[in-house]
């Protein structure tokens, strides 16, 4: 039986995750997160465990009792500007809770195959959107310590994968942080007005489709580094505008601003999105459209009212 471990398993990637491994056959999932189980699915092939993955010995003790013969690393710490107010408990998470999976791998579970989750903002945002040879600039806290965590797996002795996304939106149940659609279609429903960033530009990743370049890496046991994003280009201030007409909202409630206009503690590159040409072609990647992403979202969203 091929056994996977997936961490951060109650996340919105995580949940889409064990959704998508609940359908297949001849495969273990090994769900670990810390605190009590979010996943509200049931699957006979899908197995709980608790795990602070900055707790070394807990680490070690889990994947002694489950020896996978894959990793999907998913947990972490993103929310950038908490990753900037505390620097320390961002980094024993992003940085210290890698080391630990990577250090155990390389020593007891060679053979183990390494998916790592990574991030657009790794880059400062000048000249995207990028390729994966593209040079890392890090603005922020959370960006270098994601980096750094990118340098502890490609420098280690596993056959392991890179896979940087970019905004990623969905819903799940039992959902623990919002994105940026479900905040923007929330606001205009309650008719709030809302200031949106015209000068930072992304293309915005369906959990879905992140999901599927997870399995997908894991599956070919990829080797380096793949974006894993959506297909479309645009701006926030767009993205809010095609998220209001989709959902037939007020679109005059969302007013255009720049990042100056909104304090936030961490500076935001500017420009990313990534082009996904190496994924498509090595991968067989196959994203969404982000209205097709939306589409998705609003048949979830009304499964969930019934």
């Amino acid at each position: 039986m091929h056994t996977i471990l997936i961490t951060g398993s109650n996340g919105l990637l995580g949940q889409k995750l064990l959704n998508y491994y609940a359908t297949q056959a001849n495969v273990r999932i090994i769900a670990t997160s810390s605190g009590e189980n979010r996943y509200t699915g049931s699957s006979s092939n899908i197995t709980y465990c608790s795990l602070d993955i900055t707790n070394q010995p807990q680490v070690a003790l889990v994947l002694e009792r489950y020896s996978p013969n894959s990793i999907i690393h998913t947990a972490a710490m993103t929310n950038v500007d908490e990753c900037e107010l505390n620097t320390e408990k961002c980094h024993a998470i992003n940085v210290l809770g890698t080391q630990h999976l990577v250090e155990y791998c390389a020593r007891y579970l060679p053979n183990t195959h390494f998916t790592h989750l990574s991030t657009d903002f790794i880059f400062d945002g000048t000249c995207g959107p990028y390729d994966e040879s593209a040079t890392p600039n890090p603005l922020s806290s959370y960006a270098q310590s994601k980096l750094d965590a990118e340098h502890i797996v490609l420098n280690s002795i596993l056959t392991a994968a890179i896979l940087r996304t970019v905004l990623v939106y969905g819903i799940t149940p039992n959902m623990s942080r919002s994105n940026v659609v479900l905040w923007v279609k929330k606001s205009l429903e309650e008719n709030k007005n809302i200031n949106v960033v015209t000068d930072q530009a992304r293309t915005p990743t369906l959990a879905e489709d992140l999901a599927q370049g997870c399995a997908l890496a894991e599956k070919h046991r990829a080797v380096g580094v793949y974006n894993i994003s959506g297909k479309d280009f645009m701006n926030i201030y767009e993205l809010a505008v095609r998220v209001a007409k989709y959902f037939k909202l007020d679109e005059q409630l969302i007013t255009p601003s720049t990042s100056q206009g909104i304090q936030q503690p961490a500076k935001r590159p500017p420009v990313t999105g990534f082009i996904i040409t190496k994924a498509i072609n090595e991968l067989g990647y196959a994203p969404h459209s982000f209205e097709e992403g939306l589409h998705i979202m609003e048949q979830q969203l009304q499964q969930t009212v019934n």
